[in-house]
C-alpha cells in the first residue's frame, strides 16, 4: 500500500500544480477587475456565476476520455488512445456550441434576477468575450484528458503556469486599455482568459505534436480510426459526470440566493468559507485525477486486484489528508478568515461556518475519491443518481429547512445550510462507497 501511496502521490502532484495554477486566473481575474472599481468586480463575480456551471458541465462530458484512455492504455492499445480523443471532440461539439449560445445570450439571466443594469452589461460583455475562448477550452481540457490518461501529467502542469503570466499580461492591456487598445475594465477580463484558454490549447497541442511520448496515440493521424461507438461511449459516461458537476455546483449557487435575504453578513460568510472550500478541495480532487487513472489502467490490463488497491490506498490517502486539513482549519480558523476581511464581526460568523467546514471536507474527500475509482471503472451513471438523491433530496431540503424555517426550532442561517451540506456529503460517501465495493467486485469492463 505504501508503494501505491507513493505512485499516486506522484501523480497527483503535478495535477494539483496545474488545478491550482487554473484557479489563479480567477483569482488574478477577481484582483485586476476589483483594482477598477466595485461595479466591475461585481459584473465578473456575476458573469462567473454563470461561465462556472457551463464550464463545469463541458469539462465534465470531456473527462469522460480520462479513464478510457487509461483503460486502453493498461491494455497495450496505445494506438487507439488519439482516434478516440478526437472522437471525444466530436461528441462534445453540440454542447460547445449551445455553451456559446448560452453565453452569448445571457442578458435575460440578468433582467430576471434584476441585476444592476451596470453590472449586467460588464456581465453580459465579459460572457460574450470569453465564449470566444470555448473551442479552445474544449480543445486543451480533451488533450489534458488524454495525456493524463497515459500518465503524462506534467505537461499540463508546465502549461497552466506558463498561462498566469499570459493572463496578467493580457488583463493588464484590456483591462487599462494598452497598446492603443481601449480600456475596457470588467470585461477585458474575458478577453484576457479567452488569449488564456488560448494559448493552453496551442501549447498543449504543440506538446503532442512534438513529444515522441505521444507518437504511437496517433491523434493527428486522420487515416487511424477509432472504434464503432467512440463518441457514444464518450457521452454515455460523459453526460452522466457532466450533469454530477452541475449538481454539485448549482447548490451552492442556490444556497447563496436563499441567503440573499438575510443580509449581507449572511452572504460574505458563506462566501468567505465556499471560497476557501474551494481552494482546499484541489488536494482531493487533484488525488482523485490520479486515482482514476491508476484505475484504469489496473482494469485495462485486467489486474482487479490492482484496482481494488489502488481504490484502498486512494481512498485513505484523500481522508488522511483530509483529516489533516480539517484539524488546520480548525486551528486557524480566525486567521483564514482574516485574510478576507477586517469586519469584527464577519470574521465571527465565519468562523462558526470555518468550523462547520473543517467536517465537511472529510466526507468531501472520500466522496469525491470513490467517484474517482468508479470513473476509473467507467461507472458514472449510477453514481449520478446517488450525488442527486445525496444533495437534491436530502440535502438541499434538509439546508433549507434549518436555515430558513422554523421546523428544527430557530432558523440557523448560513449553519443550516453547511450542516446540511454535511450531512449530504456524509450520504453520498456512503452510497459512493458501497457502489464501490459492489462494481469493485464484478468484471473489469463495467459498463454501467
Amino acid at each position: 500500500m505504501r508503494t501505491e501511496a507513493r505512485l499516486l502521490i506522484a501523480l497527483a502532484t503535478p495535477i494539483l500544480a496545474a488545478q491550482l495554477a487554473q484557479q489563479a486566473l480567477a483569482f488574478v481575474d477577481t484582483v485586476m477587475a476589483g483594482r477598477v472599481s466595485a461595479t466591475d468586480l461585481a459584473g465578473v463575480a456575476v458573469g462567473g456565476s454563470i461561465w462556472g456551471p457551463i464550464f463545469l458541465f463541458l469539462y465534465g462530458i470531456l473527462l469522460a476520455t480520462t479513464p478510457m484512455v487509461a483503460q486502453l492504455y493498461g491494455a497495450g492499445k496505445l494506438a487507439e488512445t488519439g482516434p478516440l480523443a478526437r472522437r471525444g471532440l466530436v461528441a462534445a461539439l453540440p454542447f460547445m456550441l449551445i455553451s456559446i449560445l448560452l453565453l452569448r445570450n445571457a442578458d435575460f439571466i440578468f433582467v430576471r434576477m434584476d441585476v444592476e443594469p451596470q453590472v449586467a452589461f460588464i456581465a453580459a460583455e465579459y460572457l460574450k468575450a470569453i465564449s470566444w475562448g470555448m473551442p479552445a477550452m474544449a480543445l486543451f481540457f480533451l488533450l489534458r484528458n488524454l495525456s493524463e490518461g497515459l500518465g503524462l501529467v506534467r505537461p499540463s502542469m508546465l502549461i497552466g503556469l506558463a498561462s498566469i503570466p499570459v493572463n496578467v499580461a493580457a488583463n493588464y492591456i484590456f483591462i487599462y486599455g494598452k497598446l492603443g487598445l481601449p480600456a475596457m475594465g470588467g470585461v477585458g477580463c474575458g478577453w484576457a482568459s479567452a488569449i488564456s484558454i488560448w494559448f493552453m490549447a496551442g501549447c498543449m497541442l504543440h506538446t503532442i505534436w512534438k513529444l515522441r511520448q505521444y507518437n504511437k496515440t496517433h491523434f493527428f493521424d486522420l487515416e487511424k480510426k477509432s472504434a464503432p461507438g467512440g463518441a457514444r461511449q464518450v457521452l454515455k459516461l460523459g453526460l452522466p459526470i457532466g450533469f454530477s458537476l452541475l449538481v454539485e455546483a448549482s447548490i451552492f449557487a442556490l444556497i447563496a440566493l436563499f441567503l440573499a435575504p438575510l443580509g449581507a453578513l449572511a452572504v460574505a460568510s458563506h462566501q468567505i468559507t465556499l471560497n476557501y472550500s474551494s481552494l482546499i478541495f484541489m488536494i482531493p480532487l487533484s488525488l482523485s485525477s490520479a486515482i482514476t487513472i491508476r484505475v484504469g489502467h489496473a482494469i485495462g490490463r485486467q489486474r482487479l486486484d490492482r484496482a481494488r488497491l489502488v481504490s484502498k490506498t486512494g481512498l485513505s490517502l484523500s481522508s488522511t489528508l483530509a483529516l489533516l486539513t480539517a484539524i488546520l482549519t480548525l486551528c486557524f480558523a480566525e486567521s483564514i478568515a482574516s485574510i478576507y476581511t477586517h469586519d469584527r464581526q464577519l470574521i465571527e460568523i465565519a468562523i462558526g461556518l470555518l468550523y462547520l467546514n473543517a467536517l465537511y471536507q472529510i466526507p468531501d474527500a472520500f466522496q469525491v475519491g470513490a467517484a474517482a475509482a468508479l470513473r476509473g471503472h467507467k461507472d458514472t451513471r449510477v453514481p449520478l443518481f446517488m450525488v442527486v438523491i445525496a444533495y437534491w433530496v436530502i440535502g438541499l431540503p434538509l439546508g433549507y429547512s434549518l436555515a430558513l424555517t422554523n421546523f428544527w426550532g430557530t432558523p440557523l442561517g448560513a449553519k443550516g445550510f453547511w450542516i446540511s451540506l454535511i450531512v449530504g456529503l456524509s450520504i453520498a460517501a456512503l452510497l459512493l462507497g458501497l457502489r464501490l465495493l459492489n462494481v469493485a467486485g464484478k468484471q473489469p469492463a463495467v459498463q454501467n
